[in-house]
C-alpha cells in the first residue's frame, strides 16, 4: 500500500485521482492492525477504482493535523478532490462500505 509522508504528496493524491482512501494509522495502535486488513479487503474486493494510501500519524503528524485527525484509527474518504466522508475510532467497514457505495456508482458506473 502506498503511503504519504508530507501534505505536499497528500495533497498531490487528492488532486490527481478520482477516489482517494486515506487510512490514518500508527504501529502502536492495536485497533488499527486489525481493521487495516478488512479496509483494504473492501477497496479491493468491493471498490477496486478507489486508491488505499496510509498515513502514519506518528511519523507525519504535518498531515495529521493538516486535516484534523486526532485519534485513530481515522479514515478520509474522498471524490473528485472534495472530503465526502471521514470516520475516527469507532466506525465499522459496513459503515464504510454505506457511505461510498452511492457515490462511487455515480462516478465510476
Amino acid at each position: 500500500m502506498q503511503t504519504v509522508n508530507n501534505y505536499n504528496e497528500f495533497m498531490e493524491e487528492v488532486r490527481n485521482n478520482r477516489s482517494v482512501i486515506f487510512y490514518f494509522s500508527h504501529e502502536n495502535c492495536s485497533v488499527c492492525k486489525v481493521l487495516l486488513p478488512k479496509v483494504e479487503q473492501l477497496v479491493h474486493s468491493t471498490f477496486p477504482e478507489i486508491k488505499l494510501i496510509y498515513c502514519n500519524t506518528i511519523s507525519s503528524p504535518e498531515v495529521a493535523a493538516q486535516n484534523r485527525i486526532f485519534t485513530v484509527p481515522s479514515v478520509l474518504i474522498y471524490f473528485e478532490g472534495k472530503q465526502y466522508f471521514q470516520f475516527s475510532r469507532n466506525f465499522s467497514i459496513d459503515q464504510i462500505k454505506e457511505a461510498i457505495e452511492r457515490p462511487y456508482k455515480m462516478i465510476f458506473e
